[in-house]
Parts: C-alpha cells; sequence; structure tokens
C-alpha cells in the first residue's frame, strides 16, 4: 500500500501496531485504540495516536482505508460480561464502519476467527459449515454478516480475515497482553526463565502458528485487491503445544518440562485442533506465509539469547 490515509482501530495492540508501523512509512496511519490490550509503546512516533473507544462517536473515519482489529479477543473476557463483549466487538464494528462510510470510504479489512470452525485436524476452507459455541465466536460471526449488510447494501468492499494463531515474541508487540499473549511468546517466556510451561489437557492440542509478519502482508494485500467476503489467514501446517516446548527448550537449550493441568476452559467449547486451508486467499492475492514455523520460533528465542 502507498500513498493511503489508513485508519487502524485497536492499532496499539499486537496485530494493529505491526500493521501501523509497517503501513507507516508509505501511508498516512491513524489508530484508534482505548488502551485495554494495547498500549502506545508499541507504535512509531509517526503514527498519529487517538484514545478513544470504538464506541466513540466522531472517529477519525476520514480515510481511505479502515482496518478493524479491535475486539475483546478471548472466551474469557466474553464470559465475564457477554454484553460488553457484544457492544465492543459488533456495536463497535457497525459504529466504526458506519462512520467511515458515511465519510466516503469504501474500503474495509477485519478481524474474524478461525475459531468458529470449531477442532478439526484437516485444514478448513472458508465454505464450510461453522458453529458458535463461545461469546466471542458470536460476535466474530456476527461482525461478519454485519460486513455483508454493508457490502450488499452499500457498496463497500469487506474483506474478514479468519486469523488462526498469530503470534510473535514478548519482543515484539505483546508483553504488556500477560495473560492474553499468544502461547508462544507465553511458553518461550517461561523456558528462558527456567519456568515450566503450563499446558491444558495432555499437550497434544493443535494449532496453525502464522507469524504476525505474514499476518500484515495478508491484510495489506486484502486492502490492495479491494477483497469482499471472508478469507482464511494461516499456514496449512498444524503443531502440537507438545511439540512446541521441545523446540522451544532445544532452541533455548533449557531443561525444562512443562507442566499438564486440567482445562479450565469447558471440553464442549475448547478447540482441541485447527488447521487453516488458505488457498482463497493465495489465489486471490499470491499471499503464502514466508515464516516457517522454525523460523518463527528461532527469532522469538533469539531475544533471549542475545540478552
Amino acid at each position: 500500500m502507498q500513498g493511503n490515509r489508513v485508519l487502524v482501530t485497536g492499532g496499539a495492540g499486537f496485530i494493529g501496531s505491526n500493521l501501523a508501523n509497517a503501513l507507516r512509512t508509505d501511508n498516512e496511519v491513524i489508530v484508534v485504540d482505548d488502551g485495554y490490550l494495547g498500549t502506545p509503546e508499541n507504535l512509531a512516533d509517526d503514527v498519529e495516536f487517538h484514545e478513544r473507544s470504538v464506541l466513540a462517536e466522531d472517529l477519525p473515519t476520514d480515510v481511505d482505508v479502515v482496518f478493524h482489529l479491535a475486539a475483546l479477543s478471548s472466551y474469557a473476557m466474553h464470559e465475564e460480561d457477554p454484553t460488553l463483549g457484544a457492544r465492543v466487538n459488533v456495536e463497535g464494528f457497525v459504529n466504526v464502519v458506519d462512520q467511515a462510510r458515511q465519510d466516503g470510504c469504501d474500503t474495509v479489512v477485519y478481524a474474524s476467527t478461525s475459531s468458529i470452525y470449531g477442532s478439526r485436524t484437516e485444514p478448513s476452507p472458508e465454505d464450510m459449515a461453522v458453529t458458535v459455541n463461545t461469546g466471542y465466536e458470536a460476535s466474530k460471526l456476527a461482525r461478519e454478516r454485519y460486513a455483508e449488510y454493508f457490502s450488499n447494501h452499500y457498496g463497500l468492499t469487506t474483506a474478514g480475515m479468519r486469523f488462526f494463531s498469530v503470534y510473535q515474541g514478548y519482543g515484539g508487540a505483546e508483553e504488556h497482553k500477560g495473560e492474553y499473549a499468544n502461547v508462544i511468546a507465553q511458553f518461550a517466556d517461561d523456558i528462558a526463565s527456567g519456568e515450566s510451561p503450563v499446558l491444558y489437557g495432555d499437550g497434544t492440542q493443535t494449532r496453525d502458528f502464522t507469524h504476525v509478519d505474514d499476518v500484515v502482508r495478508a491484510l495489506e494485500l486484502a486492502a490492495d485487491h479491494e477483497l469482499d467476503g471472508v478469507y482464511n489467514v494461516g499456514t496449512g501446517e498444524a503443531h502440537s503445544f507438545n511439540e512446541l516446548v521441545e523446540r522451544l527448550t532445544e532452541i533455548l537449550g533449557r531443561d525444562v518440562e512443562p507442566e499438564y493441568v486440567e482445562n479450565p476452559i469447558p471440553e464442549s467449547v475448547y478447540v482441541h485442533d485447527t488447521c487453516a486451508d488458505p488457498s482463497k486467499l493465495r489465489d486471490a492475492t499470491g499471499w503464502e506465509p514466508e515464516t516457517s514455523f522454525e523460523e518463527g520460533l528461532r527469532e522469538v528465542c533469539a531475544a533471549y539469547e542475545s540478552a
């Protein structure tokens, strides 16, 4: 992307700040973030920052492209207060997109989730049936339906990006999130500190771990190609938590065993396995993941080896 005025909501958070900092070289970037999961310290100095809620009026939506990443982004947050989850994730999305529409913006790229596929070891295509078992999933599926409304009724291009397990190390923009940080960052920090990473169940659950740099490129390409509809953002490969811990201990050279605990999330709603079918995004944009699982883990661990 070049020469655009761009709004990134949730732009001081993990994925948002990576995106905002990547776009700032060739674009005018504005960030809106309420500071709940993000911090302006994640942003470069030349990114315009507004500490605002996505529920606010008069947002800075006079832009060419909106990247809507703001969300309450975990199961626990929604179960604690389902009404607040719906307000932020659904009403906040509608509020931002409608203000942008009224200001003349017609390109929206937004965060959805792969959790709606449920547990699958086979790659999940976008056209498969999806289900909702949690408030978080309900809010993201509602967001997709409102995006469809804005597309069909107003002619906006609205690309929903179904993220799989996005990661980066604490050396990126995750450390302040603590228990809500991605598991690779959490496990690496535990192991580097000589502490046992805590795994739910027996550690056989699998995730399609996707490096944040690849996700940022996917978001940019979705805007450049004015994609409409929903698209998976994942590698098409899955790795277990046990494998993850084994590789991190090898790379970091630590002799640490994981601690296995009972899963606090009900088995009926816990997503045990995820794997993307990224072919739709690849066919539409040429996107391919460029950071392998091994390369990504070594990058995460490098911060501790050089410390």
